[in-house]
């Protein structure tokens, strides 16, 4: 059993961070500059993205982003999902979780790559009327949806299946405005009323639809190239992502609820993967170690130093 828990582990932390000790490279950052960052200890936002739901949540957000033609065409004509998966997961979770646990200034830089990355994805797509429109990544319309239903991806899962949040729904969506705003948001909603309501919005307008596109995307996102001893796991959190999703929303990505207690499951499940990876990430331990050095800094009666 201890072998099988030691290369779950390993592989599970592989499939997180892209390094099999659980601290890629770009951790390192997180350690050093001389403010608390954009949100803190005890944040909203530290609470949300420190929690195990962020496993699910992730999940859910690729599913919802697939049903914009305009993000799906970015995805279908720039991104390497299919040859690279476990990559392109790993750059969207820098960037999320160097905002929310880095100082200011690595913030920016980073929302900075990612800005510098947009600005090469373009194109044209068929939107959900059939008329052809073209595209870019930095497209208000478009950074809104991306904005909009990760920010609702990580509140429904962590309000399923995470701890009391500091402030409450309210307080994690106008703490996470700010890091939309940081890659180019416009109008990013500050309360849970106002989230859903773009949410909605985007629904409502007929702008979202489904195709063979998203078909094939759900696909991959449904059955992706994991390892054998992880499937079984990350099956039941997929169904557990599905069974959080608003019925309306389901049913264009032709997905169902399962009828077994998926809910539970993953609550379950989620509870294991913090047993084998500890109480905390060592992103938020870096952060930790940034702020105790500022202190002491501080109490010295210096300023602070890298």
């Amino acid at each position: 059993m201890g072998r099988f828990t030691d290369s779950w582990r390993s592989h599970l932390l592989v499939t997180l961070s892209g390094n099999s000790e659980g601290r890629p490279k770009w951790v390192g950052q997180i350690a050093t500059g001389d403010d608390a960052g954009f949100f803190g200890s005890g944040s909203a936002a530290w609470a949300v993205h420190g929690g195990m739901a962020t496993m699910v949540a992730g999940i859910r957000a690729l599913l919802m982003q697939t049903l914009h033609p305009g993000a799906m065409a970015g995805v279908h004509d720039w991104s390497r999902y299919h040859d690279d998966p476990l990559g392109r997961l790993s750059g969207t979770i820098q960037w999320l979780i160097t905002v929310t646990f880095a100082d200011t200034v690595v913030a920016e830089r980073e929302s900075g790559r990612v800005a510098h990355f947009h600005d090469r994805v373009r194109g044209t797509y068929l939107d959900a009327r059939g008329e052809k429109r073209p595209y870019a990544a930095g497209d208000p319309e478009l950074l809104s949806w991306v904005h909009v239903v990760f920010t609702d991806a990580f509140l429904q899962s962590h309000l399923l299946w995470g701890d009391a949040i500091p402030g409450g729904a309210d307080q994690y969506v106008n703490e996470w405005a700010t890091a939309g705003e940081l890659i180019g948001v416009q109008n990013a909603p500050h309360s849970a009323a106002e989230l859903a309501a773009q949410l909605e919005g985007f629904r409502s307008a007929g702008t979202l639809k489904s195709d063979a596109r998203v078909a094939e995307a759900v696909r991959f996102i449904r059955y992706p190239p994991l390892s054998r001893g992880m499937l079984p796991f990350y099956r039941i959190m997929f169904a557990g992502a599905v069974a959080s999703i608003p019925r309306e929303y389901r049913d264009m990505l032709g997905l169902k609820r399962s009828r077994l207690p998926v809910v539970w499951g993953t609550r379950l499940i989620l509870g294991v993967v913090r047993a084998l990876l500890g109480p905390s990430s060592t992103s938020e331990d870096a952060a930790r170690a940034r702020l105790a050095r500022i202190a002491r800094t501080q109490q010295l009666g210096h300023p602070g130093g890298a």
